[in-house]
């Protein structure tokens, strides 16, 4: 299908809906889950219980590690449309649910449409996008996921038993699981009219529709000349494996990626998201008022990403994550603080700055490290192994996140003390005291291992790897090319 039919906005919006999809499957769980165990027979805090959740995380794992591979033989759209369909099943599955087996399984389901989002979406965003826009249009995946886990919430609380629908318990879990099929379906039907990647398609010998797409995103037929000739020569590298993935050259991605993956997790960001409601209670506040505050969050966070769509092409990549860590690393101490030592957990002055403080730090990662880590994973890995290179960042992200979940359960168990007034509120502000110091740990390994990638070409950012790894004394690429 022609590209020429269809608006810019038009592919940004549908390259990133998976976002949507991804955002409200992890977020919608919690809610769903107060009902769940009645109906299916699941004890509160059994393992059953507990992989409910984890099945999707275990899933992403599995997606992450797969789609990369294959979309670097298959293409991205196509990848993008199996990635509907996966969506679409797994909501299903997940809204009938009439036992356990077939919930975790649909449940798995959709974790690896997650998993696959994750890895695909940022690198078919970063291939489309000018060089100049890059940031801001590969944010709308994180604005995507904010607006999904905001959507998750109000569905939430609309289709429980005193919520605005007013559902019997046993018929509103179904719904708030099984509503994702909607947009799974949206995302297919659009994702019929997107254009494929020009990169990939230059790499298939596509030259002309390469630069047709070019020409539909960009539109200055000196600029796009000058991209297809860098594409060109960076597609002539034959398409890598493991072995390049591993090698000399893209090293300072991978470390990069790495890092960036682990600590965008062990700063506690999914943590404090899927747990604020506890943190609340624990605070001195309401079931009700935890419950409502977490609205609240979610729309503030989908107009914090919003923010940072306008922004993210103004200020170096490298300066956003420091600044962010900064910002997430002083709102937890701070938390902390007056969970310890002024006493909140009573709706006093210390609870409020809790609430404020936890708000505060979501700002910062929906700003900063939300979107950040995943634009910058998603354009600096050089194209015969692109694919392959976010897939390892989503799996490491994944597994990180999957270790953190499992762990806080335990960890928070580890830290309350026994036998002093809101305990579980003190083991709280004790483990919040690690993810504080590790935001700070952050800001090392940004200036150390980081490379800044704004308002840079991918080429430019594959040719200066090469470069480095010439220096050094590593040329396989440039005999590839030669060749």
């Amino acid at each position: 299908m022609g590209t020429k039919r269809i608006s810019n906005r038009f592919i940004y919006f549908f390259g990133a809906l998976g976002g949507l999809l991804f955002g409200y499957d992890t977020g919608v769980i919690s809610g769903a889950m107060l009902f769940i165990g009645d109906e299916l027979g699941i004890q509160a805090g059994s393992f059953e219980d507990g992989f409910v959740t984890a099945s999707v995380l275990l899933g992403a794992i599995v997606g992450a590690a797969i789609i990369g591979p294959l979309s670097d033989k298959l293409g991205r759209k196509k990848l993008l449309l199996i990635s509907a369909i996966i969506f679409f099943v797994g909501a299903l599955g997940s809204g009938i649910g009439s036992s356990y087996l077939l919930l975790v399984a649909s449940r798995v389901l959709l974790g690896i449409a997650v998993g696959a989002a994750s890895a695909l979406i940022p690198t078919y965003l970063a291939e489309l996008s000018p060089a100049d826009k890059r940031g801001g249009i590969g944010t709308l995946f994180q604005l995507m996921i904010m607006t999904g886990i905001f959507l998750a919430y109000v569905s939430n609380e609309w289709l429980s038993p005193n919520g605005w629908l007013g559902l019997d318990q046993n018929v509103g879990w179904h719904w708030m699981l099984g509503l994702a099929a909607i947009p799974a379906a949206l995302l297919f039907v659009g994702g019929l009219f997107l254009p494929e990647s020009p990169r990939f398609l230059v790499r298939k010998g596509k030259i002309a529709e390469a630069k047709q797409v070019l020409l539909t995103m960009n539109g200055d037929p000196k600029l796009v000349a000058a991209e297809l000739g860098d594409i060109e020569l960076q597609a002539s590298i034959p398409s890598g494996g493991l072995k390049e993935l591993f090698g000399p050259m893209p090293r300072p991605v991978l470390i990069m990626a790495f890092g960036l993956a682990v600590f965008q997790q062990i700063m506690g960001c999914n943590t404090v998201l899927y747990y604020a409601p506890k943190i609340f209670i624990s605070a001195g506040f309401s079931e009700h008022f935890a419950l409502q505050s977490h609205i609240v969050i979610g729309v503030f966070n989908v107009i914090v990403t919003a923010i940072a769509v306008k922004i993210m092409d103004k200020i170096d990549r490298k300066k956003m994550l420091t600044y962010g860590a900064i910002g997430m690393g002083a709102s937890l101490l701070i938390m902390s603080t007056a969970m310890l030592f002024l006493q909140a957990g009573h709706g006093n002055l210390g609870s409020w700055i809790c609430v404020i403080a936890l708000t505060l730090y979501i700002a910062f990662f929906s700003a900063t490290w939300g979107p950040v880590m995943w634009v910058m994973i998603g354009e600096a890995f050089p194209l015969n192994i692109r694919g392959l290179g976010n897939s390892f960042g989503a799996v490491i992200n994944w597994t990180a996140n999957f270790g953190v979940s499992q762990s806080f359960p335990m960890l928070l168990i580890a830290f309350t003390p026994a036998h002093v007034v809101n305990a579980e509120g003190q083991g709280i502000a004790k483990l919040f005291i690690i993810y504080g110091v590790m935001c700070f740990a952050a800001i090392w390994f940004i200036h150390k291992y980081t490379i800044e990638t704004r308002n840079r070409t991918l080429e430019s950012i594959e040719a200066e790897l090469r470069s480095r790894a010439h220096a050094k004394g590593y040329t396989a690429d440039e005999k590839a090319i030669e060749a």
